[in-house]
């Protein structure tokens, strides 16, 4: 794997993505490799062309002799709980390529977009040497915002004429972006976008670094190499102010976190399903016979041994 094997690459991706046992020892061991590869998040509402723009900035770094990872969380299918493969198709120009590693994954369910093996799947793909990495997500709106929780730079992806792009604007997801892309550059509401994306940024006053917003088009490569060099020039701009490591270390520190409550929630499901006690209070809680708080209070006493004897949560 740490020789760039896609083999190798693709089963310990697939043993983290599963949960399996030797995900943990193989995390564990390679965890001291990572650090050294840049990790870049696209995100955006579905069908602006995300995969095609990831495609195409894949082309251009390839040119600069730079390996890619991409990891592409799709919505998962609701029989297999697998990914459904529609990016996979879009990025197919760069299987061939031996310094291009491409894998989808199924978000599972998990509303932020992302699936919880991301990260590990991003640590492989780290540790494997891969120099750039993109994480390519579901467009889910407000949560999207989990995307900052993994990337070095985050790119949104929008597109004119577009009801889902207007709604991002709305949704609070301008909150997220470093870098936008108005996809389809062609399109007669192209520059009427821009300014309005334009006029939304200005609300923003307190942040240091002002998102440039770069017109792609995606399909021909026209302005990508623009966009990556608003790119570059975020990484610069992490790099010159002491910004990068902080933000890795505040990533980091906020998965732990993510996918801890992640699995707290599932082993507390888990415990109220095969406990007839805990049963018994969601019962009466529908039948409006308990109150919630009463009843949160009685299971968390019971299942993480939070509470006291006064019947308070701890501070």
């Amino acid at each position: 794997m740490r020789a760039g094997d896609k083999r190798a690459l693709a089963r310990a991706i697939t043993l983290v993505e599963n949960r399996d046992a030797l995900a943990y020892d193989l995390v564990r061991e390679i965890s001291p490799d990572t650090g050294r590869a840049y990790g870049i998040g696209v995100t955006g509402p579905p069908g602006v062309g995300k995969s095609s723009l990831i495609s195409a900035l894949v082309r251009h770094v390839r040119g600069k002799q730079r390996s890619v990872g991409v990891i592409s969380v799709d919505p998962s299918s609701p029989f297999s709980q697998g990914a459904l493969l529609g990016d996979r198709i879009r990025l197919a120009d760069h299987f061939l390529d031996p310094d291009v590693f491409i894998r989808s994954m199924g978000s599972r369910g998990h509303l932020g977009g992302l699936a919880e093996a991301t990260l590990q799947a991003m640590l492989v793909l780290d540790a494997a040497g891969k120099d750039l990495l993109f994480l390519e997500t579901v467009g889910a709106g407000q949560g999207e915002v989990e995307v900052i929780g993994i990337a070095d730079t985050v790119l949104l992806v929008l597109m004119p004429g577009s009801g889902d792009s207007v709604q991002a604007l709305k949704a609070g997801i301008m909150e997220i972006p470093d870098v936008i892309a108005v996809n389809k550059m062609d399109h007669p509401a192209a520059k009427t976008m821009v300014n309005e994306v334009r006029s939304i940024l200005t609300l923003d006053k307190e942040r240091a670094w002002k998102p440039p917003i770069v017109l792609t088009e995606a399909v021909t490569g026209e302005n990508v190499d623009v966009l990556w060099q608003k790119l570059e020039e975020h990484r610069r701009f992490l790099e010159e102010n002491d910004e990068l490591d902080a933000r890795r270390r505040r990533n980091l520190a906020g998965e732990v976190f993510a996918v801890a409550s992640f699995r707290a929630k599932a082993h507390l499901e888990h415990a109220v399903a095969d406990d007839p006690e805990l049963r018994r209070l969601l019962d009466e809680v529908q039948r409006r016979e308990l109150d919630p708080l009463t009843a949160v209070r009685e299971i968390m006493e019971k299942v993480f041994r939070i509470g006291d004897t006064n019947g308070s949560d701890p501070p």
